[in-house]
Parts: C-alpha cells; sequence; structure tokens
C-alpha cells in the first residue's frame, strides 16, 4: 500500500485571527516544492457554536490556488453539497477542473451545520435526498452532451455544459452512518475522513469494501483520505500541550461523529491530509517545511524497513 500526503491549508482561522491570500500562496507554494501531493481547503459558510470562524469560500481559495501551483491535487475536504446549486457548482467545479490541468478532488457530504441550512433555505432533514439529488445533476452535466430532467424546482431542458471537464473532477464522500458508507461504495470515487480513531476507520473502511463488493462494483477502485493533526514539537508533552490547544481553537465535530479530538490513524489509510500545521512558525512557508521534515524524519526508518525483500 503506497501512502501519499498533503496539507490543508488555512483558508479558515479562529476568531483571533483571519485568512489571508499572501499566507496561502506562500503555504502552497512552499509545500508543493517540499514534494507534497495534495492542497485541502475546508469549506463552510458559517460555522462555530461557540464562536464564529473566519472563513474564505473553498472553491474561491483553490481557484487561486490552482494559479500558484502545477501537480498538487486540489481538494475539498469537504464541500457542503446540499446547500449549493447543483448547476452552477457543475459550471464553476468544470472551471477550476479546467483551469487547474485536471487536479480537482471535490470531497463532498451532507452536512451537518443546522444554521447554514436555515440560511440557505435548504430542509435540514431532508439534506441526503438533497445531496443524491445534486450529486446526480453534477454527474450529468460533467459527463453527458446533452442534459433533460426535472429535479424537484430545476428544470434541466436539453442543456449542455461546455467545456465539459476532461476528466470529470474525483468525487469523495464524507461520512459516518451506514447509509452513508454505501453512498460512498456506490456512487463515489472513495471516501474522506476526519480525526477517525484507527479502530474506527478501519471498521468503517472494511465495511465500504463491502458494499462496494455488493453493488458490484470492484473495491479496490475505491481510496481513502484521512485527515489529521499534525503537530511538531520537542516533546511529547509540549506537542499534546500545543494540539489541546489548537483543537480547543478551530474544532467543533458533530455529535453523532465517531470523530474525537482525540483520534489518530495508524493503519489503513491510502492518504493523510495533515491540518493546519501546529508548529509554532510564524512564516507559513516556514512551518511547511517543518512539517515535512518532521515527517520525513519520522517515516523513514518505517518506509526503509518497508522496502526491504
Amino acid at each position: 500500500m503506497t501512502v501519499t500526503f498533503g496539507l490543508a491549508v488555512e483558508n479558515f482561522t479562529p476568531m483571533s485571527s483571519e485568512p489571508t491570500l499572501d499566507r496561502l500562496v506562500a503555504y502552497a507554494t512552499r509545500a508543493e516544492e517540499l514534494g507534497l501531493s495534495s492542497l485541502w481547503a475546508w469549506d463552510h459558510l458559517f460555522l462555530g457554536s461557540k464562536r464564529a470562524f473566519p472563513f474564505f469560500e473553498s472553491l474561491t481559495t483553490l481557484s487561486v490556488l490552482a494559479t500558484h501551483t502545477r501537480t498538487m491535487t486540489l481538494g475539498t475536504g469537504v464541500l457542503v453539497l446540499p446547500i449549493r446549486d447543483p448547476v452552477l457548482l457543475a459550471k464553476t467545479t468544470g472551471t477550476i477542473q479546467a483551469i487547474s490541468g485536471g487536479r480537482l478532488s471535490l470531497g463532498m457530504a451532507a452536512g451537518w451545520y443546522e444554521r447554514e441550512f436555515e440560511a440557505t433555505g435548504v430542509p435540514f432533514r431532508g439534506r441526503g435526498k438533497v445531496f443524491e439529488r445534486n450529486l446526480e445533476i453534477l454527474h450529468r452535466l460533467w459527463e453527458e452532451d446533452m442534459v433533460t430532467g426535472s429535479y424537484d424546482n430545476l428544470n434541466l431542458r436539453s442543456v449542455r455544459m461546455l467545456p465539459r471537464p476532461m476528466p470529470r473532477p474525483q468525487v469523495l464522500i464524507g461520512g459516518y452512518v451506514d447509509r452513508v458508507l454505501r453512498r460512498v461504495a456506490s456512487k463515489s470515487d472513495g471516501w474522506l475522513t476526519y480525526f477517525y480513531t484507527a479502530d474506527s476507520f478501519r471498521r468503517s473502511w472494511e465495511k465500504i469494501r463491502g458494499f462496494a463488493e455488493e453493488a458490484g462494483r470492484d473495491p479496490s477502485e475505491l481510496r481513502n483520505v484521512a485527515q489529521l493533526p499534525f503537530c511538531v514539537a520537542s516533546s511529547y508533552e509540549e506537542a499534546d500541550k500545543k494540539v489541546r490547544q489548537f483543537l480547543g481553537e478551530y474544532f467543533d465535530v458533530a455529535e453523532w461523529s465517531e470523530s474525537t479530538p482525540e483520534s489518530a490513524i495508524r493503519a489503513g489509510a491510502d492518504y493523510l491530509v495533515i491540518g493546519r500545521p501546529i508548529t509554532g512558525a510564524a512564516d507559513p512557508a516556514d512551518a511547511a517545511g517543518a512539517i515535512a521534515a518532521e515527517m520525513e524524519k519520522a517515516l523513514a526508518p518505517h518506509l526503509s524497513q518497508a522496502q526491504k525483500p
């Protein structure tokens, strides 16, 4: 199994600061220089049960980073699909796919933050059905030459979305419960997780592979992406203190999720996305470099051992 590494970009911050374009670009370009394989923007309109988080919109952020990078996958982790207009989203993501040279990986989920649904006029309780409707419309507009169909109040009458993205953006679905894992297995290119424990990750991934077989798909065609925090410090105690402070400032987790602030993945992931760096470095390029150096130091013995005959 080959594991590759990416980084989450700081398109959101705690209330004490705000995201800036200069920092985002410096971080992204340095990460590409260091050989990391992907950049991921998180997606919300409003977030914060206790305090608001400043956010740059995810797809706008990725469109900017597409013009400053050449090889890195550009992903959303995850986009809240039900609150998006699917026709506009198909055009926007198709455009990003074109200007990036086919590097968009669209992580998406049904969402959990009810205030966003209220503000956008989308029924929170029906979000699963809206998710599947929007996903079908995306695929049809990306892949079909001529699209006709009625979906609730949306009427597509012999419409053509040109240029069509070639290839279409990759689709990864995030979620926890079995009905969502079945959706991953049958309607996506893979699964995207957030702060999963090793046991929960392994159990859910085995379910997804089983559901794929039931749906007549080859499970080996699916990939997974695990989003995890990464802290650089001189000792475990210092790192633990930094991480707990970081989690207290940054994260809200859905009550029903198996993701926890204590989570750590130690086995089973194909692709690891390292969250915002907890390094103490003020310069974003220094932060990216510190992460890369510590990852290389920590993983080199294990990779060397794995390569022995």
